[in-house]
């Protein structure tokens, strides 16, 4: 029997370790990651990088390609994990045009562990801790009903082990 593909977004501010996760995630299921951020456009990476938060505008183009991600793997039957902010529910809205059965993995933290971490990144073009605020301030964190939380403060393995145990009862509707 062949196993069920998946197309999954891993969710959460900057600094959460939507990265790592979703690419342990991926590697868990045998299927393809993305990290969302490799496709903003050059526009919107000057924007963060030079300190200046992205608004609805900026993030419409970017939400709608990674839709089209989603829809080209659902249309292929094939596992897709995408690492991708999701910060208001009308981004998820929009992510799931691609895949109406899209599984959320939340990844939520603290605003000072989150801080913590963003201050032993090198070379990520998000900068400051007044990025991170607008980040928090954007989030409308998805319901127990629209994707399954985890914290931070889990290891990745940890996290993606929680994640995992929950797909059989989202195929059946449930998020438990």
């Amino acid at each position: 029997m062949k196993t069920p593909s998946h197309r999954i977004l891993v969710m959460g501010v900057s600094g959460s370790g939507k990265s790592h996760v979703g690419d342990q995630l991926a590697l868990a299921l045998g299927a393809t990651f993305i990290d969302g951020d490799d496709h903003h456009s050059p526009a919107n990476v000057a924007k963060m990088a030079s300190g200046r938060p992205l608004n609805d505008d900026d993030r419409s183009d970017w939400l709608a390609t990674l839709a089209g991600l989603f829809a080209e793997y659902k249309a292929r039957n094939e596992s897709l994990v995408i690492a991708c902010s999701g910060l208001k529910k009308r981004y998820r809205d929009r992510l799931r045009e691609g895949d109406q059965a899209l599984r959320i993995l939340y990844l939520e933290g603290t605003h000072s562990l989150l801080r913590e971490r963003l201050g032993t990144r090198a070379g990520h073009f998000f900068k400051g801790d007044s990025m991170l605020a607008s980040q928090l301030a954007d989030l409308e964190p998805p319901s127990r009903d629209e994707a399954v939380t985890v914290s931070i403060t889990l290891t990745p393995q940890a996290i993606v082990e929680r994640f995992t145990e929950k797909l059989t009862p989202l195929q059946q509707g449930s998020l438990g």
